[in-house]
């Protein structure tokens, strides 16, 4: 499937392929992020390799690292091919200053709530979501909690369930 996958990269998105990374059986393919939606697209429409599953989205910030060099957040697509058995990552690297991708959702129903996970704790837009809201802080809650830049303080946040009534104290 290796093989396949990097005949297809070849074959199709030569100039979008930053690097190819392996890494504990693990394969990667760094790409340029105005290529993402096309190549997953045609990864969807490809019948031999049958990637019809997203199985996560996650991020890493390289603020302060030597990585940051090369953007300072990391996007990861997981993707599985159920029937080759086969998994592989697609990711891309956005700039500190302006961290947009074009948001998956179209290809993917999935993709809805893990970029909204995404964007509430790194703050990575994905532009043409449907509902890009947070999902997991508060709605007061200013900046992104995973980023290396957040500062570390601890305040009990505020729901509609806990805005009025004192916590039960369990005797």
């Amino acid at each position: 499937m290796e093989d396949k996958l990097r005949e297809f990269f070849n074959n199709n998105f030569k100039d979008a392929v930053i690097k190819e990374d392996k890494f504990r059986g693990d394969v990667s393919y760094y790409i340029k992020p105005e290529s993402l939606f096309a190549i997953c697209e045609a990864l969807l429409a490809d019948s031999s390799l049958d990637v019809k599953f997203l199985s996560d989205i996650t991020s890493l910030d390289w603020l302060n690292h030597e990585e940051e060099k090369n953007g300072r957040f990391e996007v990861v697509y997981n993707l599985y091919s159920i029937s080759n058995r086969y998994r592989f990552f697609l990711k891309v690297r956005l700039d500190g200053e302006n961290p947009n991708v074009k948001s998956l959702v179209d290809l993917w129903d999935g993709a809805d709530w893990m970029e909204r996970e995404v964007f509430d704790m790194m703050g990575i837009i994905f532009e043409g979501h449907p509902n890009l809201t947070k999902i997991l802080t508060a709605d007061e809650l200013d900046g992104h909690p995973l980023r290396k830049d957040f500062t570390l303080t601890w305040e009990q946040p505020k729901f509609t369930w806990n805005l009025d009534d004192p916590p039960e104290v369990i005797k």
